[in-house]
């Protein structure tokens, strides 16, 4: 796929997750068959440039190009000086949070509170277009602010008419935050009204659902979030099915061992020893969440004190799991009350 002036793999997008979207998780996805992965937000505020958490997000060493850099901020003027920031720090894509949900992001105007003010929408993009304009800016969105508010028709052409290169848009409210079900016809509607790409988000869960949502949007591309926690292999499924109209082979536990295992080193190499454990646990979490057995484990796991006992813990629960089924088993009323 073409975007942006980048060629990419495929039209499969990770979806920036504060939290998860780090740089081992960002390059795992692309391996396993992702075409972009979007880096967590970045704050625009230039006090936070020399933090630790700033700095480990702002950390491309060795990643696949292109590198995509995702800002966040409520100040026309702080989110340019940002751009110009990060695309001098490697940034070759630059997107605009105005997805986000959370309370402490919208409690200071940022994120999809933003999509209340569509005036301030377009000055925060035209300066931040305007501060790096030989780089792309990219804009990601929900549907609006609630169920009588669905005004990303309207914030799509703000932003193609300042020169935004491509809208991604969750099919979602902020107010819906990531309850009931996406729909798509917003989506639709926005696709019908721009000329840039559109790239559809949100409960794209199976191979069957990426194609749905494609067909029913008419999107250009795919962006997946949450679905890919502990499960990076959906990219290689979708991107299978999605030209061939089959499905892969089943996955095999040891190669999900071998997957989570790798996945973990990377962790621990790009965190350190205390942190890496910590940050851990919730993808392991994630790669075991529904398999039998799988809630005793991580009640065990989540109290290791060190990486040794941590990979030790894992290695017996996949071994176990190997013993008894080449393919994952999964305990349905675990799998509900995960």
């Amino acid at each position: 796929m073409e975007f942006v002036g980048f060629q990419l793999r495929n039209n499969l997008f990770v979806a920036p997750m504060a939290g998860v979207t780090d740089r081992p998780f960002r390059q795992l996805c692309k391996k396993m068959g992702a075409g972009l992965a979007v880096s967590e937000m970045v704050t625009s505020n230039s006090l936070l440039y020399g933090s630790a958490k700033t700095l480990r997000r702002a950390n491309h060493e060795g990643e696949v190009e292109p590198i995509s850099v995702q800002i966040a901020g409520a100040d026309p003027k702080m989110m340019a000086e940002a751009a110009k920031h990060n695309v001098d720090n490697g940034a070759q894509i630059i997107d605009i949070n105005m997805g986000c949900p959370a309370k402490k992001v919208c409690n200071v105007m940022a994120g999809s509170a933003l999509m209340q003010d569509e005036q301030l929408v377009g000055r925060i993009l035209d300066a931040v277009v305007g501060a790096i304009p030989d780089t792309p800016v990219t804009l990601k969105f929900r549907t609006g602010w609630n169920l009588a508010n669905r005004n990303a028709p309207t914030i799509a052409r703000i932003a193609e008419s300042a020169g935004v290169r491509a809208v991604a848009i969750h099919g979602r409210t902020r107010c819906q935050q990531y309850t009931g079900e996406a729909e798509y016809d917003t989506i639709a509607m926005v696709k019908t009204l721009v000329k840039i790409p559109v790239i559809a988000n949100g409960d794209i869960t199976t191979p069957e659902k990426a194609k749905h949502v494609l067909d029913a949007t008419g999107a250009d591309g795919l962006m997946i979030g949450r679905a890919a926690q502990g499960r990076p292999w959906l990219f290689r499924e979708i991107e299978h099915y999605l030209k061939t109209g089959e499905h892969l082979p089943a996955v095999r536990v040891s190669e999900i061992h071998a997957i989570l295992l790798a996945h973990l080193e990377d962790l621990y190499a790009f965190y350190g020893a205390d942190t890496g454990l910590k940050v851990a646990r919730k993808h392991i979490s994630w790669y075991t969440k529904g398999l039998t057995g799988s809630a005793a484990f991580r009640k065990e796991m989540n109290v290791l004190p060190s990486i040794d006992q941590q990979m030790q813990a894992i290695n017996d629960f996949f071994s176990r799991l190997a013993a008894e089924n080449e393919l994952l088993k999964y305990d349905n009323e675990e799998a509900l009350a995960a």
